[in-house]
């Protein structure tokens, strides 16, 4: 059941990253997208390393600890986006969307630890996830902003 809903998972990813690549401007979307990859998959390595949680079903399970899946096209892809949905919002607006994709993000996770074992908390909690993606896509929509302003 676990690789059923991995390559689900991962079909839907590589999906929705082609549908949010067709819009212009494709230079902000690939820098969003391979940055947030970047930054993912040093924090997963990291919190998998230090053992405060294990990813006991994946998809490349010969070849890495961390959830590739996860750091190298989910979570990319949502902040990708999530910054298409607030090109155009006011800090409250991006604030009140980063809660709402985190809080889905969080709730996914916490469903996938509970009923399955694509997930194992250790001495993780939902609220580190909560608090890591909510400033990872916060952080990325300032760094995207701070490469407009200087270009």
């Amino acid at each position: 059941m676990e690789k059923i809903i991995l390559w689900s998972s991962f079909i839907v990813g590589v999906a929705m990253l082609f549908f949010s690549l067709r819009k212009l401007p494709l230079i902000d979307w690939l820098i969003i997208f391979l940055f947030t990859s970047y930054l993912s998959v040093i924090a997963g390595t990291v919190v998998v390393e230090e053992k405060m949680l294990a990813y006991p079903v994946k998809i490349f399970e010969k070849h890495f600890e961390s959830s590739l899946q996860f750091e190298m096209l989910t979570l990319p892809v949502i902040c990708l986006y999530f910054y298409q949905t607030t090109y155009h919002s006011t800090c409250t607006g991006i604030f009140l969307q980063g809660v709402l994709y985190t809080s889905a993000l969080t709730l996914a996770e916490i469903l996938l630890e509970k009923y399955t074992d694509v997930i194992e908390y250790h001495t993780w909690t939902w609220m580190y996830t909560f608090i890591s993606v909510f400033t990872l896509v916060i952080f990325v929509r300032v760094f995207i902003e701070f490469v407009h302003k200087k270009t």
